[in-house]
């Protein structure tokens, strides 16, 4: 990644940044603190590396304030109720409109601050009717969540999907950021680590169709039935608190 610079740097300035991975359900993991307050927020942590998320912000001196969601997942079972065993004080967030169960609920246009750093929520559903995209600092990173993966999007045919809102959502609230806003999804399955707004905007290959065509298109995708689902979304609902 080329670093930043002018505003952009400025806007980084003081953030303590990692990207982490889960190979199992192959998940980006991400991990931001602001180096003054020690403060920090975790964004789609898994249950099975839980552990090792809490070891690290420990590692590097920060106190995870929030453990967040894109949405309520059906490929994993997220770490934030294994987090608030290891980390105490740590909330758990997810949007109000996922209908699961979490310690803050969040809603578009709401903003998450952690020392001088902030996230947006921006409502990205289509995926599930409850995802969201979390933008840092006006605009510097997204993350996206399953709403655009890299030269992707999550598919629309199970937990409230619709692809129209999908595309319309990705249009209106992701796309319209600044063309080097870097894009981190939450899983990548061929071993790429980010994106910008730009390539996504002119090189995905399902976004960059009309609407029609996008429809037709994830309509026709002949997935297989998620083979964690039956597991992970129960325990989802009740903020992945394992019995």
């Amino acid at each position: 990644m080329a670093r930043p610079a002018g505003p952009a740097a400025a806007a980084l300035t003081g953030l303590v940044f990692r990207q982490l991975f889960e190979k199992e359900s192959s998940t980006y993991t991400y991990l931001l603190g602001d180096e003054a307050s020690k403060e920090a927020i975790l964004i789609d942590p898994v249950v099975e590396t839980a552990e090792r998320d809490a070891k690290l912000a420990e590692d590097l001196g920060l106190k995870i304030i929030y453990g967040i969601n894109t949405h309520c997942h059906a490929d994993h079972v997220t770490g934030t109720g294994k987090l608030k065993q290891l980390v105490p004080g740590m909330k758990s967030v997810i949007a109000e409109k996922s209908g699961a169960k979490a310690d803050m609920f969040i809603n578009d246009g709401d903003v998450l601050k952690f020392g001088q750093h902030k996230l947006e929520v921006r409502a990205t559903p289509g995926h599930t009717d409850g995802c969201v995209s979390y933008v840092l600092n006006d605009g510097v990173m997204c993350f996206t969540g399953d709403a655009v993966l890299i030269r992707g999007c999550g598919r629309t045919d199970f937990q409230q999907g619709s692809a129209a809102r999908l595309y319309d959502a990705v249009h209106s609230k992701i796309f319209t950021l600044p063309d080097k806003c870097i894009i981190y999804p939450a899983h990548d399955y061929k071993g790429l680590m980010n994106s910008t707004v730009l390539e996504e905007k002119t090189l995905n290959p399902r976004l960059t169709k009309n609407k029609e065509e996008f429809i037709e298109i994830m309509n026709n995708l002949g997935l297989p039935y998620p083979k964690q689902i039956d597991r992970a979304l129960p325990l989802n609902l009740v903020d992945g608190q394992v019995a």
